[in-house]
């Protein structure tokens, strides 16, 4: 259960740390990706990505805090999400983004509100039902893609199922700073 000001704080700082490493993978790649119909997908959402990083870095300093207070996840979620980032096959990257991470991520955003109080965390529920329901959104339009794309190039099926097995290793990818109880 998330008790205190100071947990929900680095909660939060930690959801805007991973928002902020999607927005800038998904920058990273639109360059490096030959096919049109992805690079208007990650454009897209290149976007989203910065308000909801936006709005978790305002919620941080509600939360006692720096404004935009941002904290990495745990060092094994951030190698997870240095492997999504070593992805080159157009498909990789799309798999890996929206059916390992993003799946992932909303996840543990669903986790955060069934262990928050509502009523005392209200700012940080409203903030996060609003982002569920962008990657929810994100990933029709990605589905949508992939039925006019389905001949994107993907490596070998084995660095997707490493990827699964990475990031469902992590029970919690909150790094606490020191004197959480």
């Amino acid at each position: 259960m998330i008790t205190t000001v100071r947990e929900r704080a680095d909660c939060v700082a930690t959801f805007r740390g991973v928002s902020v490493f999607l927005m800038e993978t998904l920058a990273r790649w639109v360059p490096t990706t030959p096919e049109l119909e992805a690079k208007i997908l990650m454009g897209r959402h290149i976007w989203e990505f910065a308000q909801h990083a936006d709005q978790f870095g305002r919620r941080t300093h509600e939360l006692r805090a720096a404004l935009h207070f941002t904290r990495a996840p745990v060092p094994d979620y951030a190698k997870a999400l240095d492997t999504l980032v070593s992805a080159t096959a157009t498909g990789d990257r799309i798999d890996g983004f929206y059916d390992v991470i993003l799946l992932d991520v909303a996840s543990r955003y669903r986790s955060y509100l069934e262990e928050t109080d509502t009523m005392v965390d209200e700012p940080s529920v409203r903030i996060l039902e609003r982002v569920l329901t962008d990657i929810d959104r994100m990933r029709r339009e990605r589905e949508a893609m992939q039925a006019e794309r389905p001949d994107l190039p993907r490596g070998p099926k084995q660095w997707l199922d490493a990827l699964r097995r990475t990031v469902a290793g992590v029970p919690d990818f909150v790094d606490y700073r020191e004197g959480r109880n």
